[in-house]
């Protein structure tokens, strides 16, 4: 009972390390949201370029995600994910600071490739420290941690633009500047000697993205790599028209639909901190992930029905809720079929969820442009395609295993 004890502290102690630098990353990219349409207009820039600049973060972690989770394998995860907290800091300085246009998509290109060293090794460090029966719950946390800074983001976003509308960047740089002194301190190594060297002695070759994409999903977690993606697609479908979608059909302000985000995302952290470790325990990983695509469908498809303001938070609330306990139970399962190459799976997973974050707002965009519903229609369909091929490959696997 005493081990048992310790062994929660020592477990417990760099959780919360991981999920705080999580958090401060996921506030840096939250601040962007509200402030970048008004901070661009300094550099004369459009809306075009706005996009560009949105769509170049996304691409960096999807192209350097699995390089550094295929590094962390080799060299551990504390150099990586302190590494990323510098390189995430510098790049907000950049934004911060910056006096000109180019100064802009350096920063977004620099966020994205270091920001892409800390949420797959902090994934792989949880599978380190975690047995698979708790991993949930660290999958969980982790999550939880990340929705909790998406959400709080805007909010110091806005309330510092009020000053100045570099003060937000400012703010997320020291943040995460302190977020990487702490790790250099206090954060131990969770990869062991044994395994830096039997990644070594496997001495894989390095190959192109694209091959490892090809490979990856022909390995045991190919599928679920996929449902990343759709899982992805599905949040960034939602979020990057939720604005206009809104305006168009019931005039709300800029404040009502942040409201709405604020407490919808509070409700998805929460579920994520308190159910998703839970859930997996009682009904096992596949029950929770078809049961939370299912929710993210149904969210997008009452939507259309919602036609108050109460009812827009409740119809949101179910997507978000979907949704915020879809990733980390997919996390979860994919860390446990991973075996000993948890750096690099989970970095072709921040790379697939990367990919939806880039086509997600590209393809919303487009259809509403056509019918304000279209996008929520589409987005449904998605959702519904990934609860039934979930389906099918659970019901394969099983008999697979029966055999």
């Amino acid at each position: 009972m005493k081990r048992e004890r310790k062994r929660k502290k020592e477990v417990g102690t760099p959780l919360f390390l991981l999920s705080f630098n999580l958090f401060i990353v996921m506030v840096g990219i939250g601040l962007v949201i509200p402030i970048l349409p008004f901070y661009i207009e300094r550099f004369g820039a459009d809306a075009s370029v706005l996009g560009f600049l949105v769509a170049i973060f996304a691409f960096m972690q999807f192209i350097f995600a699995p390089i550094w989770g295929r590094m962390s394998d080799r060299v551990g995860r504390k150099p990586l994910i302190t590494l990323g907290l510098f390189g995430f800091a510098a790049a907000e300085f950049v934004f911060g600071f910056a006096t000109d246009l180019w100064m802009l998509f350096l920063s977004r290109i620099l966020a994205g490739v270091f920001g892409a060293a800390i949420m797959p090794t902090a994934m792989a460090y949880v599978s380190d420290v975690t047995t698979p029966e708790n991993r949930g719950q660290g999958m969980g946390i982790l999550g939880a941690a990340m929705g909790l800074g998406i959400v709080v983001g805007p909010g110091i976003g806005g309330w510092l633009a009020e000053y100045d509308l570099s003060y937000p960047f400012i703010f997320a740089g020291g943040a995460a500047l302190i977020a990487a002194l702490v790790s250099i301190f206090v954060l131990p190594e969770s990869l062991t000697e044994e395994a830096k060297q039997e990644t070594l002695n496997r001495n894989e070759k390095r190959e192109n993205q694209f091959v490892l994409m090809k490979k990856a999903l022909a390995s045991p977690v190919g599928f679920l790599l996929i449902l990343v993606f759709l899982m992805s697609f599905g949040l960034a479908n939602f979020q990057a028209i939720f604005s206009y979608y809104s305006l168009e059909k019931f005039g709300y302000s800029p404040q009502q639909v942040g409201l709405i985000i604020l407490l919808t995302g509070l409700i998805g952290t929460l579920a994520q901190g308190l159910l998703v470790g839970r859930l997996v325990k009682r009904f096992g990983d596949e029950k929770v992930v078809t049961g939370a695509f299912f929710l993210s469908a149904t969210g997008f498809l009452i939507m259309l029905l919602a036609n108050s303001f109460a009812t827009v938070l409740l119809t949101t609330a179910i997507f978000f809720l979907g949704n915020s306990l879809l990733r980390p139970s997919l996390n979860t399962f994919i860390s446990k079929l991973a075996g000993s190459q948890q750096g690099m799976v989970m970095g072709m997973n921040n790379s697939f969820l990367s990919l939806g974050n880039v086509a997600g707002p590209i393809l919303a965009g487009y259809f509403f442009e056509f019918n304000i519903h279209l996008p929520y229609l589409f987005g449904a369909l998605v959702m519904f395609v990934g609860l039934l091929s979930t389906r099918v490959w659970i019901t394969k696997r099983k008999t697979q295993e029966a055999v």
